[in-house]
């Protein structure tokens, strides 16, 4: 007889949900299943060219119409988003581990620990990223996995200084205290005990950090230092296309909304878990 009780607390737990989590949810969900199945439902390979039909308008044949060499942009941008789905949530990942590991150890240590910790986090976050990623590539040279140690290097310091906040509330408080009485490693401490305890503003930052990783591969592919011609990525293809801006919008407009959906589904992912939490 339980059951019915808990079903019930369960669905009112989800009509609680925000509105904007749910919709960002949508969107990302959208995306993910767009570029698993990019394979299977673009009309024609990414990298075909019909050169009977170069810069044909949205239509029946190519419904987001055709680049300067005969390519089509639906196909393209449905294989771009795999480009996305490799790069951005592996670089997220990286970047909240380093990160998380920072923060914590500096709240846990705290004196010089700390204090040299954040000054040296400081240092780097003082240099735009999006600089600092370039220098990186620059010298590294531009590949994939070059680029998702570099997003990820570049934005653990962001995640540190959240998580410092959030943990230093935490390590004085008595769970703590009794952990460190049984005898418990340091390790065992911060990622057992304070770790679990700071679990919702690292599922904010890590969405925030989700759409930032998205925005500057993008950003990275339109300078030329993330994937390389002819590959199907959305930074790139505005690059390519961006002086057939007033003759063909569509080559860059398509794109381009890949890139807005999928930064706009992570932000309202992040708002609505912000909501969520409540005070």
């Amino acid at each position: 007889m339980a059951a019915p009780a808990v079903d019930l607390r369960v669905g009112r737990r989800a009509r609680r949900m925000p509105p904007s989590l749910l919709a960002g949810a949508a969107m990302l969900l959208a995306w993910v299943a767009a570029s698993l199945l990019a394979p299977w439902i673009a009309p024609h390979p990414p990298l075909a060219s019909d050169f009977l039909a170069l810069l044909q308008p949205p239509g029946p044949g190519h419904p987001f119409g055709t680049d300067q060499i005969g390519r089509d942009v639906l196909s393209r941008v449905l294989h771009g988003g795999r480009s996305v789905l490799a790069v951005a949530p592996a670089a997220t990942a990286l970047g909240l581990a380093l990160g998380t590991t920072i923060g914590l150890a500096a709240a846990y240590f705290g004196g010089w620990t700390d204090e040299i910790a954040m000054r040296l986090l400081d240092a780097v976050m003082a240099l735009p990223i999006v600089i600092v990623a370039m220098l990186a590539l620059t010298f590294l040279g531009a590949s994939t996995l070059n680029v998702i140690l570099v997003i990820g290097i570049v934005f653990a310091p962001l995640v540190a200084r959240t998580m410092r906040a959030a943990a230093l509330v935490e390590v004085r408080k008595d769970y703590v205290r009794a952990a460190e009485l049984r005898g418990e490693g340091i390790a065992y401490v911060m990622f057992r005990e304070v770790l679990p305890n700071v679990a919702g503003p690292l599922a904010v930052e890590a969405t925030l950090r989700l759409g930032y990783a998205v925005f500057t591969a993008a950003t990275l592919g339109f300078l030329g230092l993330g994937a390389q011609p002819p590959a199907p990525d959305w930074g790139l293809m505005v690059a390519e296309n961006q002086a057939l801006l007033t003759t063909a919008p569509w080559t860059v407009l398509f794109p381009a909304l890949a890139i807005a959906w999928v930064v706009v589904g992570i932000a309202l992912v992040s708002d609505g878990l912000r909501v969520g939490q409540g005070p």
